[in-house]
Parts: C-alpha cells; sequence; structure tokens
C-alpha cells in the first residue's frame, strides 16, 4: 500500500509557530499527518533529536509507534537495523533520530533536550508534564487531541497569538480515512439528529469541535503503572461481542486493600474458542459472563472453565453502577487502553447511562455485582480446571 499525503498532510505542514496545536475527530489523520513530517525533519537536516510522547507505553504501541512504522514501511525508508527495540528510537543514516516514551517516565521528562517535541493525545497529560518537556525543546511543538473537553491548551497556550498555531481538522481532510471509519461517522451524523448523546459525540469525533464531557458515570478510578506482583486475582468479567461489538474481558485483582482492574481482551469477531485460548493463559479463576448468552457460557464450560451468568433482572445496569460507584478507587493498568477510553466517555444523558463504548465496563460491571453486590459469593476458594 502506497503513502498518501492528504490534505491533513498538507494543512499541518503551513503551522510555523513555536506550539502547533492540532484538534480534530477520529480518522482525521492527525497522527498520520504529523509524523510525515517529523520524518521529513529528521531526513533534511543532520542529527536532529525529535521526541515523541505519550501517556503511557501501551499506548505509544498501539499509536503512534505501530504509525510510525507504518509510514516509514509505506513510504520505502524503514530499516530494521535502525530501530532499537529496547529505547524505541529510530536513528536515521544522518544522525538524526525519532524516540518514543511515555509522560510517566520522569527522568526523560526531566532529561536531555531535543529539537522538536510531539505529544500524541495532549489532553491526557498534565500541564506540569507539558511544561517540563517544552521548556527543553528547541525548535517546535505539535500537539493533537480529540476535543472532548476544553484542557490546557485551550486555557494556557491557545491565547498566545506569537508563538502558538491552532488547527482544526476532521475526517473530510483525510483522504486515507477507511470506508468503514467513515460510515461509521456518517451514521453517528443521522444518529446525532435524534439523539444528544450522538450530537455531541459527532460534534467532537466527527467534526473536530469542542464538545461536552459532562455527567461522567465513573470518577472513582485511576491509571496504574502495572499489576504487583503480590497482587491476588479475585476473579474475571466477561462482556460477549462479535461483529460490531468488541469480546471484552477484565480481571479484578486484591492489593492491600485496593482493587485493580486490567483488561485481559477486547476485540471483534472472536468465537468461544479464541475465548478460551485467552482463558488458557491466564490464572485460573471464576467467570461472571453476560447472562444473556447462556449458549455461549455453557460452550466456555466445556473447555473447563468456571464461567457463569451474572444476574440481571429490572434496573440490573443502574444497579450495577452504584455497586461499582461504592468503590473508594479502582486502579486501571496503564495497558488496559480500551478500558480506560470508555471509562473516560461512559456518561449519562437525560440521567441514564448511554449504551454505548461500554463494552469492558459492562464486563467489570457482572464482576463486580456477583462480587460484591447482593448477589455476591465466597470467593475464598480459588478455582482449578481439570
Amino acid at each position: 500500500m502506497a503513502f498518501t499525503r492528504t490534505t491533513a498532510i498538507n494543512k499541518i505542514a503551513k503551522l510555523k509557530k513555536f506550539v502547533r496545536g492540532i484538534q480534530g475527530g477520529t480518522s482525521a489523520g492527525k497522527t498520520y499527518g504529523i509524523l510525515p513530517l517529523l520524518i521529513n525533519y529528521a531526513i533534511s537536516y543532520k542529527m536532529v533529536e525529535i521526541s515523541v510522547v505519550s501517556e503511557s507505553v501501551p499506548h505509544l504501541k498501539r499509536g503512534a509507534i505501530k504509525d510510525f512504522k507504518k509510514i516509514m514501511k509505506e513510504s520505502g525508508r524503514w530499516n530494521d537495523k535502525r530501530w532499537n527495540a529496547t529505547d524505541s528510537k529510530y536513528t536515521f543514516f544522518n544522525g538524526s533520530y525519532i524516540e518514543f516514551f511515555s509522560a510517566d517516565n520522569d527522568s526523560k521528562l526531566r532529561g536531555a533536550r531535543r529539537d522538536v517535541l510531539y505529544i500524541n493525545e495532549a489532553n491526557n497529560i498534565i500541564f506540569e508534564a507539558y511544561q517540563e518537556l517544552a521548556v527543553r525543546t528547541k525548535k517546535h511543538i505539535y500537539l493533537d487531541w480529540n476535543p472532548t473537553a476544553e484542557f490546557w491548551f485551550h486555557t494556557e497556550l491557545q491565547h498566545d497569538k506569537e508563538d502558538t498555531d491552532f488547527l482544526i481538522i476532521n475526517y473530510l481532510d483525510n483522504e486515507a480515512c477507511p470506508l468503514s471509519a467513515k460510515r461509521a461517522i456518517l451514521k453517528a451524523k443521522e444518529k446525532a439528529k435524534k439523539s444528544p448523546f450522538w450530537a455531541n459525540w459527532y460534534k467532537v469525533y466527527g467534526l473536530g469541535l469542542i464538545g461536552q464531557l459532562e455527567d461522567v458515570v465513573f470518577s472513582n478510578w485511576k491509571i496504574i503503572k502495572s499489576l504487583p506482583k503480590s497482587a491476588r486475582l479475585i476473579g474475571y468479567g466477561l462482556d460477549f461481542g462479535y461483529t460490531n461489538d468488541p469480546t471484552a474481558l477484565v480481571s479484578v485483582w486484591e492489593y492491600n486493600g485496593h482493587r485493580i482492574v486490567k483488561q485481559e481482551l477486547y476485540a471483534t469477531k472472536l468465537l468461544n474458542k479464541d475465548i478460551a485460548e485467552a482463558l488458557d493463559k491466564l490464572e485460573d479463576a471464576t467467570v461472571w459472563a453476560d447472562s444473556a448468552s447462556p449458549k455461549d457460557i455453557a460452550d466456555l464450560c466445556t473447555y473447563g472453565f468456571e464461567v457463569e451468568g451474572a444476574e440481571k433482572g429490572a434496573d440490573s445496569i443502574k444497579y450495577g453502577i452504584k455497586v461499582m460507584q461504592q468503590v473508594t478507587c479502582y486502579y486501571v493498568t496503564q495497558d488496559s487502553l480500551d478500558l480506560i477510553k470508555e471509562l473516560r466517555g461512559y456518561r449519562y444523558i437525560k440521567g441514564k447511562p448511554i449504551d454505548a463504548f461500554n463494552h469492558a465496563i459492562d464486563a467489570l460491571r457482572y464482576h463486580e455485582v456477583m462480587n460484591l453486590g447482593k448477589h455476591r459469593k465466597d470467593f475464598s476458594k480459588t478455582t482449578v480446571r481439570t
């Protein structure tokens, strides 16, 4: 597949000030617009130092690093020998390099200076981290984000017209936008005519305009780097999906009186044998699944796992949310990318939680209702497959 130079790339290339803020919707080509410019800059000048930063290493690997490698290969520039996987650093023939690191790496934040900085999804990074990086950047800074709500760019940087460029792009600026993504955006546009949730979604992810992220359902959670070695597994939650909705599996752990959640599986078009293969690699414990899928539950049990249907009934979603809200804080591992995204966007519309983007949350809810709610069982013994 050949690399496509899009309208988004051309617009981003025209930005000239020290800070270059790119706000845009889904599939607008923000990352795919900035990275080619960084690559060309690195090739055009000797000994250029470029840093690409995101909120976590897993986020980088699934996002900017993956896109970087794809762009390099599509443009015929990739050389395996020049990629240092340990340091996540690509060094070009002229001594220039592009490195990737996370904003939770304090030594990197306060480390060496660089020529160019790119912060991917900057709204997920605190302003103090940006400041540490910005004061060590010599030439210019790229920032990109989905405008779910105002953040420090709008309050601290945007009004400095002398040093800050600001650009809004959307899927219409990206000629390389996949047809499936374009169809999904256009469907949301139709739904927006009747639904305030979809109206906000289309405004943010379709048009790239600032939306209102109000009435978030869960605020009692924080991100942690990894699962502590001495954490004790409590159990699993499983939400079935297939074509459009993903199958989501989460594990729930206890550590020093705190609950830790880790995303184990999140993908579409998975058969039960695929779920069984994933479970087979994990520690044994009861799996609480959506009781609306008894055939799938029974099938998974034939593989030797203890899978049970979570109790459901009138207002079961409302009740499950209430159970989860009573937990002081859920600690979510930073590699649980889809769960984190859902927690950030799951909200109430007219007093009711939206029935969208909640698959990993539903999986967690099934487990918590059965573990903490009125249907809780004795989990003192660990189930072992035979």
